[in-house]
């Protein structure tokens, strides 16, 4: 059920977004950025249940549900090359020791970013490993 809430706000955020990149035409300054972030319990090849979910405008300026919008534009921001989001992962904090289990989390990125739609997950072996390579981003900590 939280799954299909997620998708059907994700189609009423992108309908949102391209009403407003209508209505502005071609004197908007700015390319919209309107996403639906979620983390999610399980392995993405699999099915994957919704825990938690938020939206994020970036453009032109910071908002939605998210409560760091500011924050997590940013770093969305320098996260993103080369077409996705892949500069969110870095490297694991080494000081930081993690338990060896299987208990998979999947986060999600769906939506518009700078006037492209775009579409971005990547999966953790659990919740200690996401911390740790998210590094406390702001992006997924809603």
């Amino acid at each position: 059920m939280l799954r299909r809430s997620v998708a059907v706000s994700a189609a009423v955020l992108l309908c949102l977004v391209g009403a407003g990149a209508a209505e502005a035409g071609s004197t908007s300054l700015y390319a919209p950025s309107a996403l639906v972030l979620s983390v999610g319990k399980g392995d993405a090849s699999g099915p994957v249940t919704v825990l938690r979910a938020t939206t994020l405008s970036c453009a032109p300026v910071p908002g939605g549900t998210h409560p760091a919008p500011e924050a997590a534009c940013a770093e969305l921001e320098g996260g993103f090359a080369g077409g996705g989001f892949d500069g969110l992962l870095a490297s694991p904090d080494p000081d930081r020791a993690c338990p060896q289990h299987f208990d998979p989390v999947t986060v999600t990125l769906d939506g518009v970013w700078e006037g492209t739609r775009t579409s971005w997950q990547h999966t953790f072996s659990n919740a200690c490993v996401m911390g740790t390579t998210l590094n406390g981003g702001a992006a997924f900590a809603f």
